[in-house]
């Protein structure tokens, strides 16, 4: 390869990555803008803020780590069922009407189940030789 070929593979080199960076410059403007990559999240329990959010966090914590919650995903059955079990098993006191109706509101608005809450499996072509495997298997 001459100079001028290598000089001209280089500047189509430096071409296609202008054009990558601007991609992801621009996908990441989007999702930050739109909202997905952020929600603003309590420092202490990890829970969003969110109405009524300091309700779930005052009867929740009482008994258990913020982080049960906000690990889990459930429609607003879910929810209520969780709430009847620790009711019923572990010693949760009842809620008025107006208490429960509010956990659940925030719970089912902001841990609802999330369509793809999990990568796709990668394929195994892509994936690195692993080390540790054995021949056999």
């Amino acid at each position: 390869m001459t100079i001028h070929e290598q000089a001209a593979a280089l500047d189509g080199l430096k071409i296609i990555c202008g054009l990558v960076m601007r991609i992801f410059v621009v996908s990441a403007t989007v999702i930050l803008m739109s909202g997905a990559a952020s929600a603003e999240t309590d420092p202490d329990s990890g829970l969003i803020v969110d109405e009524h959010w300091q309700l779930v966090k005052t009867h929740c914590s009482a008994c258990h780590s913020p982080k049960l919650v906000t690990q889990n995903r459930g429609n607003r059955q879910n929810w209520l069922e969780m709430i009847r079990w620790m009711q019923e098993t572990q010693g949760l006191w009842q809620f008025d009407a107006a208490t429960e109706t509010a956990i659940l509101d925030y719970l089912e608005n902001n841990y609802a189940p999330q369509a793809a809450s999990r990568r796709a499996r990668i394929n195994r072509s892509l994936m690195p030789v692993n080390p540790y495997a054995s021949e056999t298997g």
